[in-house]
């Protein structure tokens, strides 16, 4: 700007959160309407097939609408963790008031994985103190947190066959964490893999019906519970993700 007394003024404004917000979302847009648009022209090669070639085929029918029920759920289980990301993220500067004992929870949430674990033959492995162990939260956001925690630990751990729980609480601190011994995750991958659409392996993700947000879910609850999520991974020797209240 150019003053009357021959002098100039310069304002500057740092712009660099709103661009990297704005290159975020858009980033977040292009991968859900990826992650959806496999599954639909999936689905509309199916019905075009079935309403052609495979008319009459009644071996192929059953074939077709087995697929196409997967690729529905799929697509079901995508939205609705993209509702609960929105959900998560309106009330993320809203801390939780309940109080709430880990020690049930965590035998709540290991009793409803036992099926998924039975046929992954993996054994879950629980270890919590005798006496309750409270945190400020909210119960169902905190079972939708040990759930992804342990539901993951049993798909991606397979191969380590177990996976163990810990819970331990004192002075008003508590800290949870789920191990597995699997494979592990390549060192370059651990910093991002909360990320939304974030994956280390893209096809064995799919395979195992991951929607990539879960462990994105998982932190926005805990920065919501003013917890922290710890990572640590050896490749061949497994992971332990630590949930510290």
């Amino acid at each position: 700007m150019f003053k009357a007394d021959g002098s100039f003024l310069l304002t500057y404004r740092d712009i660099s959160q709103t661009r990297r917000i704005d290159r975020m979302r858009s980033d977040f847009v292009a991968n859900a309407s990826h992650e959806l648009r496999t599954p639909l022209a999936s689905l509309r090669g199916f019905i075009e097939t079935l309403e052609g070639p495979a008319k009459n085929d009644t071996k192929a029918q059953q074939k077709f609408f087995g697929i196409m029920h997967e690729q529905v759920t799929r697509m079901s289980r995508l939205v609705d963790d993209l509702l609960s990301l929105s959900r998560l993220e309106l009330k993320s500067h809203i801390a939780p008031e309940d109080s709430v004992d880990l020690v049930p929870l965590l035998g709540h949430v290991r009793d409803s994985l036992q099926p998924l674990a039975s046929d992954l033959d993996v054994t879950i492995s629980l270890d919590v103190p005798e006496e309750p162990v409270f945190v400020q939260g909210d119960r169902d956001e905190l079972i939708e947190v040990f759930e992804n925690l342990i539901e993951n630990a049993c798909k991606y751990g397979q191969e380590g066959k177990k996976v163990d729980v810990r819970l331990t609480g004192k002075g008003g601190q508590a800290e949870a964490t789920v191990s597995d011994y699997g494979p592990g995750i390549p060192a370059e991958h651990v910093p991002r893999i909360t990320e939304r659409f974030y994956r280390v392996n893209v096809e064995a993700s799919r395979s195992k019906k991951g929607t990539g947000l879960g462990l994105a879910i998982v932190k926005h609850i805990l920065t919501r519970h003013r917890a922290r999520l710890l990572i640590h991974s050896e490749v061949g020797k497994g992971t332990v993700f630590t949930v510290r209240f």
